[in-house]
This record gives C-alpha cells, structure tokens and sequence, in this order.
C-alpha cells in the first residue's frame, strides 16, 4: 500500500539485541525509521532514499574471520552515518583504522567524558552511559578525532564532522544512558538536518486513505482474536472501509474472564462492525481432551480455529482481501523486510489455502507495538482495550498445564481476573510488562478452616522487559503479592496455594508452555 514519502532514517542491523530499540528510539522524535539487514547492498540502501543511517550494535568481533560487514559505498553516499558499539568498530575498520580486545572490558552505567561535538550539543561533559563491550577501537581512521573516552577506553566516540559519520562505543538508545534521547536526537536534528514528519495521527490519515483505494468496492475479511493488533487492524479498516468488512471472532473457551463479552460489545456495540461472533468452546475442549503436551496443545488448537474459520468464512461468500495484523517485529523477525509469512493461527495461519480472496492486507506492517497502541487510541480504542495483557495465540490452554478442562479454565480465569485486578488497584499495570496466572498441575496439602484439602497450586507470573528476548521477573509489592494470594484462596474454588516465579529469561520463557 502507498504511503507518503517521510524523511527516513535507516537502521542496518548488525544482529545487536537492542536493535529494535534504536528504529523506536528514532521514530519516538518523530523520524520515520526502517530496519534493514547489515549486509544489503548499497543498491537497497540508495532506493530507500535515506537521510541518514545508523549501524547497530553486534556481538561478533568486528576484526574476526567472516565478521558482518556493510556495503563500504555507505560511508561515501554523502548522507550522515551514526555507528552503536559494533556499528562504530566497523566504521574504524572499514575506513582504515584499528580495532583490538580491550584490556579492561565495560559493562553497565559508566562515566563517559564528551568532548566537543555536534553529536554532543548541549549536553554536559560527562555522562552516564550504558557500556557493553569487549573490544574498543585502538587506532582512528584518517579524518576522525576522539569525541569521547573513559577511564578504561581512551576512544569511546569518534567524530569525522566534515563527512557527518560519527560513531559511539556505548548504547545512546538504552535508557541506562542518561542522556541517550539527547544525542540520537542531535544526530537526527542537527546531523542530519531533519524535521520530523512522522506521527500517528498522519499515518492513521495516509494509511486510512491508502486502504480506501486499494479496497475500492472490494470485501475484507479479519479473523479478530481481541488482542491488541488484531482490535487496532479492524478498527483502522473499519474507518476505511466502513461495512465492507467483516470480522470473525472465534471464541475459544480459553480465553481471559469477560473477554469474548468485551470483544462482541466493543465492535459490534460501539463500532457497529460486521462481526460473526462463534461461540467454539465445545470444539476446542473436545478436541483437547486428554491431552497435555504443549505442542500437541498448540498443534490442535490451531487446526481446530482455521477449521472454525473457514466454516464461518464460507457463510459470508466470495472476499476479495484477507486482512492480519502483523506489525513490524514480525516483519524483522520473518527476514527483516522480505515478504512476511502467514503468522500463527490468530492470524489466520493457513487460511489462503481455503479461502478465495485476491491479497492480503497488513496496515500495520509498518508499526511497532507501542505505535499500535498509539494508533488504537487514536482510532478512538479504549484504553483498557490498548493496553490489555499480551496473549499466547492458544490463549488458556499454555497456561494451564496438563490436561485442559472445562473446570480448569473456569478455576485459572477467576484467579487470572483477581491478578490483574490487583495490580491494576495498586497503579502497576504500565510498570509490569506482562502479568497472568498460571493453573499449574501440582496439588498439595493444605489447610482450610478445620479441613485439610488437596487442591492446586496456582503460580504468578509478571515480567519486565525492552524487547521481550530477555526479560527480569517483577519485584512486584509484597502487599499486592499478599492481596492477590489471599483472594485467590478465598474466592477461587479448589485453590489452596499461590506461589511467585522469581525467574528470568533465560533460562525460562514468559509463558509456562
């Protein structure tokens, strides 16, 4: 789909894990961003027509057999170039300096002393920043001086202010790094020379118009599973498109408490879309009887919803688009850019081979989780609707462990409805990540009222994370813990224990299953 031209900046990925971060960071001073594969070719690049372009970070060893390299025609395209950690090793090697093993390595907040540098405009003389390297340059290429240094590394930034590359040893992008916004906002500002085109409402407006031309008087069709994507996709298309498209809600039975409610009021109610609401929770738990190896859970739950969906698909007749909601993480993650795969089942995995229609839409494809939600709210989403829990595709069924039954679902919907109600009581719902309970198939002793009982144990679970690869579990309030655990076996039948798990990824997941 055609969209205006923006100022664009591009991020070519040298496989660093804050990458996704840096295209964020950038789009958050309302520069429009693309992440690209390190290695494209220059061909690629210039198509993209970019104003400027950063190098990410990486954990190769820029001096090793086989390290990543750019295409060398990127240094003299006469447009700035800004290199993170690997980005900067390679920008000294690639134009003729030296690269070595540090002697000390660096990791976490260290001091860093700025020299004079556009770069650094505005910013006191020391900074905070985050470091996380082993090797550091040890020699400068012709043209460049030292912009910033440590105790440990004598060349933490390096600075070529008539060619405008620049290259720094620590993270701007991370939050650790006190002053990070105000440097990679000087790169785009006063480097680069742009001036921020890039918002949410534009982009609700160009895409908005986009759609309406591309569908014409076509039909589309959206399988809506009532998470976040799926809700902002049919809300944007409903703004195009209007009644020409149609939503299938497939009701699982494992869904959180009230949300099959919510999802039917929401876009029947309030938008007044063409929603098939099916009610399939007597399919799924028939199919699941029995079974508890998560991926045979999986397995079936996503061949019993495409066969759900296209019982219900036939009922509407001939379409003409197949809408999902991919967004851009999924783009990156399936090849960085290439055509993106049919994601899982919430997405309608499998679908085109059942359903005739012409093409698919993906009007999210261009957007980052946080840009979803901003967009949702923009289409006039409530906020509970926005910012609500991410969701495993097989919902419930990862989160109960063992066999799935229709009484279990009801005990972990109840217990997982007072967590989340808990946290939000106490303010956290923006602080913590990702939050849910878990039904475990551990049973213990306890003790209630003069009975001993022999029930289940639930588990909590809630995370903190930047990219959800590597995530920290919550120091959540012992009072919140405390509240949370005593509702749970009190009004939760069959519950007589609630632990916490106090572990990271990794070694864990997120989930359970």
């Amino acid at each position: 789909m055609s969209q205006t031209k923006h100022q664009t900046v591009l991020v070519l990925d040298f496989g660093g894990q804050y990458n996704q971060l840096i295209a964020r960071r950038v789009r958050d001073e309302g520069v429009y961003c693309e992440l690209i594969p390190g290695a494209s070719p220059i061909e690629r690049i210039r198509e993209k027509h970019p104003q400027g372009i950063i190098l990410t970070g990486g954990p190769n060893s820029v001096y090793a057999p086989g390290a990543p390299r750019c295409a060398p025609e990127v240094f003299s395209l006469g447009i700035p170039v800004l290199g993170i950690c690997y980005g900067m090793q390679l920008m000294t090697v690639m134009l003729g300096g030296q690269v070595r093993s540090a002697e000390q390595k660096e990791y976490g907040q260290t001091v860093v002393n700025l020299n004079p540098s556009p770069l650094f405009e505005g910013l006191d003389s020391q900074a905070q920043c985050w470091m996380s390297h082993t090797d550091q340059a040890s020699r400068l290429p012709d043209g460049f001086e030292v912009a910033a240094s440590t105790s440990t590394c004598p060349i933490a930034a390096i600075a070529d202010t008539k060619r405008r590359l620049y290259g720094v040893q620590f993270h701007p992008e991370v939050q650790h790094t006190v002053q990070g916004e105000a440097m990679l906002r000087n790169f785009l500002y006063e480097v680069c020379g742009l001036t921020g085109d890039w918002s949410m409402p534009g982009y609700a407006e160009e895409m908005t118009a986009s759609l309406r031309a591309k569908v014409g008087a076509g039909r589309v069709l959206l399988a809506l599973s009532g998470g976040v994507d799926s809700a902002v996709c049919a809300a944007l298309l409903h703004r195009a498109v209007g009644k020409q498209l149609t939503c299938v809600f497939v009701d699982t039975g494992l869904m959180r408490k009230d949300e099959p409610e919510q999802v039917d009021a929401l876009f029947r109610g309030q938008f007044d879309i063409d929603l098939i609401h099916v009610n399939a929770a007597e399919t799924f738990l028939t199919a699941l009887r029995g079974v508890s190896d998560p991926e045979r859970k999986r397995k079936i739950i996503g061949e019993q919803f495409i066969r759900v969906f296209e019982r219900a698909a036939k009922t509407i007749g001939k379409v003409d688009f197949l809408a999902q909601g991919t967004i851009y993480p999924d783009v990156i993650e399936s090849g960085l850019g290439a055509a993106a795969t049919i994601k899982s089942h919430h997405n309608v995995g499998g679908l085109p081979s059942v359903i005739d229609f012409q093409e698919i839409l993906e009007p999210l494809r261009d957007l980052f989780k946080d840009e979803v939600r901003r967009l949702g709210l923009e289409l006039g989403l409530p906020e509970d609707m926005v910012w609500r829990q991410p969701f495993p595709g097989p919902g419930l069924a990862v989160r109960i462990l063992g066999e799935i039954t229709a009484e279990k679902a009801a005990l972990l919907k109840e217990a997982d409805a007072i967590f989340r109600q808990e946290v939000a009581r106490a303010g956290l719902s923006r602080d913590v990540n990702q939050y849910f309970a878990v039904l475990t198939n551990l049973r213990s002793v306890g003790v209630m009222g003069d009975e001993r009982t022999y029930d289940y144990t639930v588990a909590l679970r809630a995370v903190n994370t930047v990219d959800f690869m590597t995530v920290d579990w919550s120091r959540l309030p012992y009072d919140v813990l405390a509240r949370t655990s005593n509702r749970i076996v009190n009004e939760v039948p069959s519950v007589n224990r609630v632990v916490y798990d106090v572990t990271t990824k990794p070694p864990a997941t997120i989930e359970f299953e």
